[in-house]
């Protein structure tokens, strides 16, 4: 349940120092994400604040992974925005409302999940999937960041392509001190991350910039700051919950459970594989991030999620342990009660930059050329995931990237591969004869070997294929040897294929023999009856013994041949 009691057993004050020096570096890039991403999501600032006080803590207590950094992310902001923008004008209290009990919804759904062992379901999502979502979210995040940057207003469109029509149109609107406070941001962060990654580069760019704010007044010159942040920690606050309300977020909690799950478990597995020294539970992962959702909506927590930049910046900062998330809690605590006054002319335009330099990374070309050479077919459905979601948003683009995934794995899983095996001379191993042309076939018996669980989608393609191999032999085999040891799976209609196909080869003349068939589904096989059937003597362990049987029958065949044909001529003679 507690985790962190386990990294506890053998903590000493070197392990704490680690954590301190690692805490205090993510809070310093934690701050100005934090208001950049509450702004992102449609908030004011001071609730992207709130949002990394419970949920931290109570990560750190039930959380598996010690170097994941949980907080306001650029993805699961854009998500919520997309959605919640829906029902409500965006800053508005009524948004702000339905961001939160949307935040508790997830944690609940995420606690639900966790309670009935359903970590696994992190496998729905494919990664091509995943890949070409978060590529388009990224593009979609630096569009509505365009207001900002330019310092014009943009109306609020559906389309991301409308808002770039928009600027297009009114390019002459675009406030030149705006633009450069931005560009000059981008900048300086890409040469401080470049000269040393665990430097704070958006801390110091946010102070340096708000300090020129200040002293050139440059708020009076056109430059949007964000004005009042209020001071203090947030009051304990029951959320806003209604029926309707909840419905209408049904689709928004859906997706931003499973992707920020997917991106969260993504992330404190890969540290886990770096560092191998925990493991990373995925059904105490989805209790831990539902906790934290669930308790701190009712500290005015917005959603929260795993951050691969926080937690890389956590990991090398020397992050031991999830005590590190509680220094960092220490630092927004100290910001809250005695920094809100400097957050006034924070420039926004900074903010968005803040928010741009974070984003770029996610724009996976490598992955796209990489499965373009390594498979074409995922290539396709990460690159329509990538469209559909630009054209049609976010939840949209999601749900169609699932959907084709499923329809590729549905038809590829309908015609499975199959393979004729022949024996590799002077060997007792049976491989494809496409790959060993020199390998000779046998006139007494056809190998066949099925790379796939037999089932309702693929019987069909079973079944003709199998008599295809048959009806190309001429004179017809004496044995066909089916080589099961891949059909990892059998259901009812599979099994009544391989009764018609039993059949089929009986009146043809041919006996069938299956090797290599695993325990559950020889078990299967046994209970329905098609063993008896078949006869337990044509059930082998391998191929090796198939092929010795049918060599044992062909040499009883001659014996009795040479029988016959002698007691023919003892007739004769008689």
């Amino acid at each position: 349940m507690f985790p962190v009691l386990e990294s506890l057993k053998t903590y000493n004050k070197a392990t704490f120092i680690a954590d301190a020096i690692a805490g205090i570096t993510v809070g310093v890039v934690l701050i100005p994400q934090a208001i950049a991403y509450a702004l992102l999501m449609g908030t004011p600032p001071i609730y992207g604040l709130y949002a990394c006080l419970i949920p931290l803590i109570l990560y750190a207590f039930f959380g598996t992974s010690r170097q994941l950094s949980i907080g306001p992310v650029a993805v699961t902001a854009i998500l919520v925005m997309s959605g919640v923008s829906q029902l409500a004008e965006p800053f508005s209290q009524k948004f702000i409302n339905l961001v939160i009990f949307s935040g508790l919804l997830i944690g609940i759904l995420q606690l639900i999940f966790s309670f009935l062992r359903m970590g696994f379901l992190v496998n729905l999502i494919s990664q091509p999937v995943i890949s070409g979502f978060i590529s388009a979210a990224a593009i979609i995040i630096i569009i509505s960041q365009l207001g900002e940057s330019l310092g014009m207003q943009i109306p609020n469109f559906d389309y991301p392509h409308q808002s770039i029509g928009f600027v297009i149109h009114h390019i002459s609107s675009i406030n030149p001190i705006t633009v450069g406070l931005c560009l000059g941001s981008i900048l300086v962060m890409l040469l401080l991350k470049k000269w040393k990654r665990s430097f704070p580069g958006a801390l110091f760019v946010l102070v340096i910039t708000t300090v020129i704010t200040i002293v050139f007044d440059l708020k009076n010159k056109g430059l949007s700051v964000i004005e009042d942040v209020p001071k203090g920690l947030p009051s304990f606050s029951i959320p806003e919950m209604n029926y309707e309300s909840m419905i209408a977020l049904i689709p928004t909690v859906l997706t931003v459970t499973f992707i920020g799950y997917v991106g969260s478990i993504g992330i404190a597995k890969s540290i886990e594989m770096k560092n191998r020294d925990h493991i990373v539970k995925p059904n105490q992962e989805l209790l831990a991030l539902g906790i934290a959702k669930i308790i701190g909506a009712f500290f005015q927590a917005i959603p929260s999620s795993g951050s691969y930049s926080r937690s890389a910046i956590n990991d090398e900062a020397g992050g031991k342990t999830t005590i590190s998330s509680i220094i960092t809690v220490m630092m927004v605590v100290i910001s809250l009660l005695f920094l809100t006054s400097f957050f006034y002319y924070i420039p926004k335009a900074v903010l968005a930059a803040i928010i741009l330099v974070s984003v770029f990374g996610l724009i996976n070309f490598r992955e796209a050329k990489h499965l373009l050479k390594l498979r074409r077919r995922e290539f396709i459905v990460m690159i329509i995931t990538f469209f559909g979601t630009l054209i049609f948003g976010v939840e949209k683009g999601i749900f169609i990237g699932v959907i084709l995934s499923y329809i590729f794995l549905q038809y590829y899983s309908s015609r499975p591969h199959i393979a004729e095996l022949v024996n590799i001379p002077g060997t007792h191993y049976y491989r494809n004869i496409n790959r060993f042309p020199e390998a000779k076939q046998s006139d007494k018996y056809l190998i066949i070997r099925f790379d796939d669980q037999l089932y309702f989608a693929n019987t069909s393609y079973f079944k003709e294929t199998i008599l295809g191999y048959i009806k190309k032999r001429n004179p017809l085999p004496e044995f066909l040897i089916l080589d099961s040891s891949n059909i990892h799976d059998i259901d009812s209609t599979g099994l009544h294929i391989l009764e018609d196909v039993h059949r089929y080869l009986e009146e043809s003349g041919v006996q069938l023999l299956i090797s290599g068939t695993i325990g559950p589904v020889r078990d299967f096989m046994k209970r329905s009856g098609f063993t008896d059937t078949l006869g337990a003597q044509h059930n082998f362990l391998n191929i090796e013994d198939a092929v010795i049987y049918t060599e044992s029958k062909a040499i009883q065949k001659k014996s009795l041949e040479v029988a016959v044909q002698h007691n023919k001529k003892r007739s004769f003679l008689d």
